[in-house]
Parts: structure tokens; C-alpha cells; sequence
């Protein structure tokens, strides 16, 4: 089965779901997707039902009545039924739904299933009881498929002793496109410019097709129009995009509690006591709002690469950084047609400090992981993570954007590569003693031969003649510009 033309990359995706809804056996099966919100989620499912001759059935956040209502006329509809099914209750509802598949296997898929499950929290329960061994003989082969993007509960439906477990034969997440596949689907060609974009609206599909109607930035001297013309300006959907991702979260019922924490993170605060001071408040009560907002997928919560007891906060969508790093702070301007253009000028500092700087280092991060090739660290990579790196002589520490690790022969932990990552500054031998000396320190604590471990810089601005030419000699100096983050390894 063909992927359709005008899906971008989700080759993997595609290919299990198709795979999913072809099995030939006699029996239901069960398969859940989810992800983040404007992924892509519902047009992947809608292409694979339409492909298949499948039934599709979008919920609303309504009552238990008025569900069962919308479904039943749905389904009726889908079988070719003149009169809309009346169910009184999800069992009824779930055993027809069993028994479309008469001509062989048929996609069905429940799109938005917590509105579902708010209104009605046994149905879980009950669709499990569907798929048990006694109600198989009575069932015909439906492809069952249930998708959501509220993370915390989706996350949940097959965990535990959840009804569900062990139920599913697809468990099918749907990621946000990485920084090349976003440069890619946004047709920028200007690999700062795509950078500086990403940094904004990440790499989810939907700003570009639906919220931007295709407008993109053209160029380097096109980006600060755009920021204005589409980002910041209150008469389109980016505006209030990152209120709206908030609002839209069942979980996250305090939202000015919510939006106070994002705010902290986004001004530079990555630990818990960084963010308590900064809303001056007790680092345990902190626990709950944090985890809540790690449950939803707002926030990620990162081990420092060297202090297990340490870690860091940060924001998961690029969009949710920028609104409160520059535009939250201004709000009161913004929303006065206008004054976008002078907002923008005054924010250009902060962006570049609490935006694009930070965002710059994770994309650093991701290459590592992903995209380099072995032999630039000369091992496997393992594990990257940025850390703090103690330095008792000088009575301070010191942050490392890049680390890399790898496992020797014995299932060690080794560390392959430290790296530094500046946007901004062109990078000279000044940042690779620093490297150097980071080094000496780590090597001193662990033992391991230093030379073992190789020095990355990273810069959005480039490296000086004389970084250039010992990187040439030495191949344990890994000089990493933009074009190689976006097309080398």
C-alpha cells in the first residue's frame, strides 16, 4: 500500500500502520497512536482508513449521551444503516462496532479517545472485555485503533494494570520532526535561517500547513518579516498558539500556576530550586505542577551527565519557549496592531540569549546522538546529555553543552566526546583549552587516558584559521558548522 504523495517523511509510521491494518488473522485487534498536538496524528489515521475502506470516528470533549449518539449515527452511516443506531450504553456499542468487519480486516479508529473516556471511564474496560478470548469467537477482524494526544492518559492506557495491557498490537507514538526533516518540510534552503525558524516552531506540521498557510521565511532578510508578519502578529494562529496548547491540556487545571513555571524555565532556570526562586516558592511545592507538566509532554526532565543527583528542566515545544521568553513579557503590546515591529527590535537580546542559544545546544545534542557518524568520537554513542563539571581548584564549575558516552566491552559508561556550542561567536582555540581543561578535570576524577576522549565545537558563526588548521592534525578536534548539523555526520 502506497504512502500518499503529499504525506511528508513518516515512512516508519506509514509503514505500521499499514502493517497494522492488514494482518489477515480472524481476529479484533487493538492498536493505539498518540503524540503531541498538530503532529499529524489524524491525517496519518484518516489516509490509512480512507486507503483501507475503513470507518473513522472523531470524538468530542460532550456527554456520555450525546457520544453514543454522534457514534451510533456514524457507524450507521459507515455501514450503509438508513437509521442511526440508538445505543443506551458503550457495551452495546462496542459489540456492533465488532461486528462491521465482514468483508475482512477494516481499520476503525477512535481519534480523540480521552474525550471518550472522560465522559465514560469504563469504556476501557469494556473494549478490553471485547477483545478477550470468549467475545473472539463472536467478532470479526476489526483493526481497532484508538488515538489521542492528551500524553498522560494516553501513556497510561496500556501500562500498569491498566484494562488494557497487554491487549494492543500497535503502541505507535507520532514525533515531532527532527531539526533536518523540519528544514526539509519548511523548504528553507538557508540553513542559519532554518535554525533560527526551528528554534520558533519546532518541527511540528501543522505551523506550517495550517497555521502559517505556507508562508515561510524566504531568507536571511526575510526572517525578521516573517517573525512579525505571522508569529506576532494577533490576527493569525500562531499568536496565541502557546496559550492554547495549555488550555487544551485536561491536566493542567491551574494555568496561571502552569504558565509561571514555563515562564521560569524559559528565563534560564533548569533546576527545581532555580524555578522555586524565581516564583518564590518552596522547592516542594514545586513536585506536583513539574510532574504534571512533564506527564503532558510540556516539559522534559534531563540527569546531568555527570551529577546523578542533578538534573534540568527544560521545554519540550520550541513555541511555548519563545511565548514566554519574548512575548509574554510584552503581551500588552502585542496585541495592539502595530507594535510588533518595535517588540521585535527590542526583543532581539533575549531571543538570541533565552531562545536561540539554548535551542542551538539541543540541536547540538541531537546530532550527537543521531545524526554523527561513530567515527567522529571513535565509539557508539550511548547517551548525550549537557552537564556541570566541578572544578575544586578554581573553586566553581563549569557547564558542558555536549556530552557524549559509550559503552566499553564490560558495559561501562565511557565518555566518548565533550563538546561547547556557541551560535553567535566564531570559535577559537581560546574555547578549545577550555574543552581541554574540562578534560583534565573529568579525567583526573575517572582515571581514563584524556586522549580518549575527543573535544566537539559547535558554532552557528564558525572557527578562526588557527582552530581550523589544529583541527586539520588532530583528528580528536571535531569542528561542527551549521552545514554538517544539517547534512554531515
Amino acid at each position: 500500500m502506497k504512502k500518499p504523495p503529499e504525506m511528508f517523511d513518516r515512512d516508519f509510521e506509514w509503514s505500521e500502520l499499514v502493517r497494522f491494518a492488514t494482518y489477515a488473522g480472524p481476529e479484533a485487534t487493538l492498536g493505539v497512536v498518540s503524540g503531541r498536538r498538530r503532529q499529524g496524528k489524524t491525517f496519518l489515521l484518516d489516509a490509512v482508513t480512507r486507503a483501507t475502506g475503513g470507518f473513522m470516528f472523531t470524538a468530542t470533549e460532550t456527554t456520555e449521551a450525546d457520544a453514543l449518539r454522534q457514534f451510533g449515527a456514524a457507524l450507521a452511516s459507515h455501514v450503509g444503516e438508513p437509521v442511526p443506531f440508538r445505543f443506551s450504553h458503550w457495551d452495546e456499542a462496542i459489540t456492533r462496532l465488532m461486528s462491521i468487519a465482514t468483508s475482512g480486516p477494516t481499520t476503525v479508529v477512535i481519534d480523540e479517545f480521552p474525550f471518550l473516556a472522560k465522559a465514560s471511564p469504563s469504556l476501557p474496560s469494556l473494549i478490553q472485555r471485547a477483545l478477550d478470548p470468549g467475545a473472539q469467537h463472536t467478532n470479526t477482524p476489526v483493526r481497532l485503533l484508538l488515538c489521542g494526544s492528551a500524553l498522560s492518559f494516553m501513556g497510561k492506557l496500556l501500562a500498569g494494570n491498566a484494562p488494557l495491557r497487554g491487549r494492543a498490537g500497535l503502541d505507535l507514538i507520532v514525533p515531532t520532526l527532527d531539526f533536518r526533516l523540519a528544514a526539509q518540510f519548511w523548504d528553507i534552503a538557508d540553513l542559519p535561517t532554518a535554525v533560527l525558524t526551528n528554534a520558533i516552531v519546532g518541527g511540528t506540521p501543522a505551523y506550517r500547513r495550517e497555521f502559517t498557510q505556507g508562508d515561510t521565511p524566504a531568507g536571511p532578510e526575510d526572517f525578521d518579516d516573517w517573525v512579525i508578519r505571522t508569529v506576532l502578529n494577533p490576527g493569525r494562529p500562531l499568536f496565541r498558539e502557546a496559550r492554547y496548547l495549555l488550555a487544551e491540556e485536561p491536566e493542567l487545571r491551574d494555568t496561571a500556576l502552569y504558565h509561571s513555571v514555563l515562564a521560569a524555565i524559559a528565563q534560564g532556570n533548569a533546576s527545581r530550586g532555580g524555578i522555586a526562586d524565581y516564583l518564590g516558592r518552596k522547592s516542594t511545592d514545586l513536585a506536583h505542577p513539574l510532574g504534571v507538566l512533564e506527564d503532558v509532554g510540556m516539559i522534559t526532565h534531563e540527569t546531568d551527565a555527570f551529577r546523578k543527583n542533578r538534573s534540568a528542566y527544560r521545554i519540550a515545544e520550541p513555541m511555548v519557549t519563545f511565548y514566554h521568553a519574548v512575548m509574554r513579557p510584552m503581551w500588552g503590546d502585542l496585541e495592539r496592531p502595530g507594535r510588533a515591529a518595535d517588540v521585535w527590535s527590542r526583543a532581539q537580546p533575549t531571543f538570541r540569549s533565552k531562545v536561540v542559544g539554548p535551542h542551538f545546544e539541543s540541536i547540538c545534542r541531537t546530532w550527537a546522538r543521531w545524526h554523527a557518524d561513530p567515527t567522529t568520537y571513535g565509539g557508539h554513542p550511548a547517551r548525550v546529555a549537557s552537564g556541570t563539571v566541578s572544578d575544586p581548584g578554581a573553586k566553581t564549575s563549569h557547564e558542558v553543552d555536549v556530552a557524549v558516552f559509550g559503552r566499553d566491552t564490560g558495559e561501562r559508561e565511557t565518555l566518548l566526546a565533550l563538546g561547547e556550542a556557541k551560535w553567535n561567536d566564531i570559535m577559537g582555540v581560546g574555547h578549545l583549552r577550555r574543552l581541554e581543561h574540562l578534560r583534565s578535570l573529568l579525567g583526573a576524577r575517572s582515571g581514563a587516558p584524556e586522549q580518549e576522549t575527543r573535544l566537539l565545537c559547535f558554532s552557528g558563526a564558525g572557527f578562526t584559521e588557527e582552530l581550523q588548521d589544529m583541527a586539520s592534525r588532530d583528528e580528536t578536534i571535531q569542528l561542527i558548522d551549521v552545514a554538517r548539523l544539517y547534512h554531515g555526520t
